[in-house]
């Protein structure tokens, strides 16, 4: 007698998406909606207003949503650990202060400028970190009070509503220069090879020691339609977008956008390739299960806390860019409240243990485009604060109900 086994099916595109449809109804939504919104709200606002998708339009809403996107990075880290860090937006404030101070008001040279503007955010985490970490203050309250505490120190420098400006060719280019049409195109085809490359490497190296891998087909599919997606991007960035070519052209990738892709990468590495990323997952998965398996919960918030704001002081150096100065609402009004939201709209939980770096792009060109769309229609301040709010909560509200799925 003899008997036959059956191998199991080669996976096939059809059963990886129906797992994929079934981690969406178990809870696993990661950043769907932040994707289906924004592509909504895209839709949307071209219908209404016919000045939304143009190519000048569009490398606004990239320079705008720069600097609460790379606040909003930070504020992943600690997102991860279910804390919160309120001080963020101010602490961008008070690191660029000292940034345009050095350079504008003591002649200092841009490159120990910016040094000793991102060792004030380090400063500034590192005294946060500590209080949360180790003498055990809830984060709300520590970084409540150093909301306050930032606020008056940039008052202090800066000056009761004074402005202190800013020349420097190299500070003021991060977000008002751009690429050259070619260079544009020749950072496109290197990102994009580094991007191809690193994904087949990932699926090469989880198949050699045996784990379950992405299909291969559908890792193409979704790289190609993020590729076309970028190229597009790139093809109207590179149109002509001045008013007066005469006196000034305006083409290429905005300078902020490689910077903003460096932090991506960088951060994308440091949360799925580190010991201290896996560390800072299963400290906001269970901080007491994390303790008891050996690791230093307190140090791996002392360190979130610490890179929160050092990335807010590099948001700090995108700010005094824009603007061009620095003044005592530099990182206030509502920076702190886009850059939370576009976390939380991107994806990252408010609960801790679930969040990428991407979260922050996604969520903070969400944002973007509902105050740029509103304020081409005409809408008040007051409708775009409202408007935001409502996609928040409802982000959140999907957030909550997604791990009550996922736990049950």
């Amino acid at each position: 007698m003899t008997t036959t086994t059956s191998t199991p099916a080669s996976p096939t595109l059809k059963t990886a998406m129906t797992d994929y449809w079934s981690r969406v109804k178990s809870g696993d939504i990661g950043s769907l909606p932040a994707v289906l919104g924004l592509v909504v709200l895209c839709a949307v606002f071209t219908g209404m207003s016919s000045s939304f998708l143009t190519p000048g339009n569009f490398a606004n809403l990239l320079t705008q949503a720069a600097g609460v996107i790379v606040v909003a990075m930070g504020l992943i880290f600690v997102l991860l650990l279910g804390e919160i860090d309120l001080s963020a937006g101010y602490s961008a404030g008070v690191s660029g202060a000292v940034l345009v101070i050095l350079v504008s008001n003591h002649g200092w040279n841009w490159i120990p400028a910016l040094a000793l503007s991102i060792l004030s955010g380090i400063v500034m985490g590192l005294v946060i970190g500590w209080l949360v970490s180790y003498l055990g203050v809830p984060s709300f309250v520590v970084t409540l009070a150093m909301f306050l505490a930032f606020q008056g120190i940039l008052l202090l420098l800066a000056g009761e509503g004074g402005t202190i400006p800013i020349t420097d060719k190299t500070v003021v280019a991060i977000e008002n220069s751009n690429m050259t049409p070619i260079l544009s195109w020749t950072f496109f085809l290197g990102a994009g090879s580094l991007y191809i490359l690193s994904g087949l490497r990932k699926i090469a190296v989880r198949r050699k020691a045996g784990l379950k891998t992405e299909l291969i087909q559908l890792w193409a599919l979704k790289t190609i339609g993020l590729l076309a997606v970028c190229a597009a991007a790139v093809y109207s960035l590179n149109l002509e977008r001045s008013n007066n070519v005469q006196l000034v052209s305006l083409k290429g990738i905005p300078d902020v956008v490689p910077l903003i892709l460096a932090i991506l990468v960088i951060g994308t590495f440091f949360l799925g390739r580190t010991s201290f990323g896996r560390h800072l997952y299963a400290v906001g998965g269970n901080a007491e299960a994390a303790r008891r398996s050996g690791i230093n919960v307190k140090r791996v918030r002392l360190i979130s806390f610490v890179i929160c704001s050092t990335l807010a002081a590099i948001a700090g150096l995108i700010f005094v860019s824009r603007a061009n100065s620095v003044s005592p609402s530099t990182g206030g009004n509502a920076t702190l409240l886009y850059a939370v939201g576009a976390a939380v709209i991107g994806g990252t939980s408010l609960f801790g243990g679930k969040g990428k770096m991407r979260d922050a792009i996604l969520g903070g060109l969400v944002v973007a485009v509902i105050d740029n769309g509103m304020g081409l229609l005409g809408y008040s301040a007051g409708i775009k604060y409202i408007v935001t709010g409502l996609v928040l909560l409802i982000s959140a509200g999907v957030d909550a109900l997604s791990r009550k799925g996922g736990a049950n």
